[in-house]
């Protein structure tokens, strides 16, 4: 995959985001305080004349308080999405790009559905791409051997990541994979989902169950027991 823009000779996600960093089990962050203003404004009771008003006054966070508070969420998903190291870094710098460019125009609202979307459009971009192009050249595993030492992503991936779950996921079609992830892994409701990616709600449904029963197929040989039980 080629390089994507850098400022100023450094990339704009650093070592940071390495999956080491990352811990899947880490819980959702709470949202920054100011990025949900309506809907605090009404739990608390308040008038829709104040919720305008905070409206009015809000003031976008800083690209780097976004980054800090958001990178390791949006590397997670990037990472299941994606299937390895690589991309994850790539799309997750690209998400951030993507906010640098529009955080100044962002309108409040659910500011972790926004960098959802990005990242999940940015994922189907890259497989759109990549399905455009033939290589005659070596399998993509050729070029990426363990070496004897375990890299990131392998310490990563067996601490957090059962081999063969990913494996199921990364062999799903692109539309059923961001489905499933968004939903059984990111916890997104399937309202939240259709929101994120622009699609009827009905369509969410049909993805998440197709989904869901390849992987169940895919993972049968995982439970056997159980397989017999309902034999």
């Amino acid at each position: 995959m080629g390089c994507l823009p850098h400022r100023a000779g450094t990339r704009l996600v650093t070592k940071a985001l390495s999956p080491a960093s990352a811990p899947i089990g880490e819980e959702r962050g709470t949202m920054v305080s100011g990025y949900s203003v309506t809907a605090r404004g009404l739990e608390e009771g308040g008038a829709m004349s104040e919720a305008v008003a905070d409206i009015a006054a809000w003031v976008p966070p800083s690209w780097d308080a976004v980054v800090r508070q958001h990178s390791a969420r949006v590397y997670r998903l990037a990472y299941r999405l994606s299937g390895n190291r690589q991309d994850a870094e790539d799309l997750t710098q690209e998400t951030f790009v993507r906010v640098f460019r529009s955080l100044a125009n962002y309108q409040p609202g659910t500011f972790e559905g926004w960098l959802h979307r990005i990242t999940t459009n940015l994922f189907l971009d890259l497989v759109r791409r990549r399905q455009r192009i033939r290589f005659d050249a070596l399998p993509e595993d050729t070029e990426r051997m363990p070496g004897s030492a375990p890299s990131p992503e392998q310490v990563y991936a067996d601490a957090y990541l059962d081999p063969q779950i990913q494996a199921a996921l990364d062999a799903l079609p692109p539309d059923f994979r961001v489905a499933v992830v968004l939903c059984d892994i990111e916890g997104l409701t399937y309202e939240e989902i259709a929101a994120t990616l622009g699609i009827k709600l009905g369509t969410v449904r049909s993805r998440i169950h197709r989904g869901r029963v390849q992987l169940r197929d895919a993972l049968a040989h995982l439970a056997p027991n159980q397989a017999r039980d309902t034999a």
